[in-house]
């Protein structure tokens, strides 16, 4: 466990990390997704960006540091030179929040859920409940965005209706999924990644239930050919995204089960019962133990079960 402080890096609100991090060695890579949408990557979260004569909209800023060499990327794109006039966060967690106050002093309008706003401002603490714990400290008010919405927002530019709908208490209970239509992309946030087993934020209203959920909608609600860009790791597709749901419904399922049995987190840890998912799922991040916490924390919170069923 002494090596998540760095691998944290990879997908927690984590200022403390960041302030270790050298960002100067940070490269942003751009890739071409589809039509005018570009992902960028460097430390953090993926971002995507709309490009166009209108100018850019981008969801997730990854880290303070980064946002020069992002704006600089952004630029080398060479379809505009119109600002950064739009950035959607997907979720408070400063990997991808990070640059917010720079981007706001530049001009750009910060857009997020409701949930989003208020944990920035106030701060507070995240986690799985168990192992995974920080304080998160409460961002300065230039970051905090400056449009919210309950349920979804629309923002039309470049000749797209760029849909930000709120899925609740999933990876956290302010994220929201970005829909590109016209590019036929959807940017998942952390509610989809690539890393292995992910992290959920329990104590911030994240939940597995609500995960599930918000994954499983989204499928529907896409066509088969559609583009994934998930909160970490490369671009993807939703057989894929499938693939990590049913992963996600098989672990509770196993948890659910020890639970029902009176096994204690301790027992199910010593037992391996998640040993079937280990070998493409455990990491150095959310090791397989680590999971059996988070599964646990979030299937005997009756309050989130409660929650994502209503909604």
């Amino acid at each position: 466990m002494r090596r998540l402080a760095f691998i944290v890096l990879l997908c927690v609100a984590a200022v403390c990390v960041a302030q270790d991090q050298d960002f100067s060695k940070v490269q942003i890579k751009v890739t071409k997704v589809s039509g005018n949408i570009y992902m960028l990557e460097g430390a953090g979260g993926n971002i995507a960006a709309s490009v166009g004569e209108d100018g850019i909209v981008i969801v997730d800023d990854e880290y303070a540091p980064l946002a020069e060499k992002i704006a600089a990327a952004l630029k080398a794109i060479g379809v505009t030179d119109k600002p950064v006039r739009f950035v959607i966060n997907t979720h408070y967690h400063g990997d991808h929040t990070g640059g917010n106050l720079a981007f706001a002093t530049g001009g750009s309008t910060i857009i997020a859920q409701d949930n989003v706003r208020k944990r920035l401002e106030s701060g507070g603490k995240a986690g799985n409940g168990a192992s995974v714990a920080m304080d998160v400290k409460p961002a300065a008010k230039g970051a905090l965005p400056i449009i919210t919405f309950d349920h979804d927002v629309t923002v039309h530019l470049n000749g797209d209706d760029i849909r930000a709908l709120h899925f609740p208490a999933g990876h956290t209970d302010g994220d929201a999924i970005i829909f590109f239509p016209k590019a036929n992309v959807v940017h998942m946030g952390d509610d989809y990644v690539r890393y292995g087993y992910p992290f959920i934020d329990v104590t911030a209203g994240g939940s597995v239930q609500g995960m599930i959920a918000a994954c499983e909608k989204v499928a529907a609600m896409l066509p088969a050919d559609v583009k994934v860009i998930p909160g970490h790791g490369q671009i993807s597709n939703l057989n894929e995204v499938r693939e990590y749901v049913t992963m996600l419904k098989e672990t509770s399922a196993a948890v659910q089960a020890a639970i029902k049995s009176g096994k204690s987190v301790d027992q199910m840890k010593k037992e391996k019962i998640l040993a079937a998912w280990d070998k493409k799922y455990s990491g150095d991040f959310i090791n397989s133990d680590v999971f059996i916490e988070t599964l646990y924390n979030s299937l005997t919170n009756q309050k989130n079960a409660e929650f994502v069923k209503h909604n």
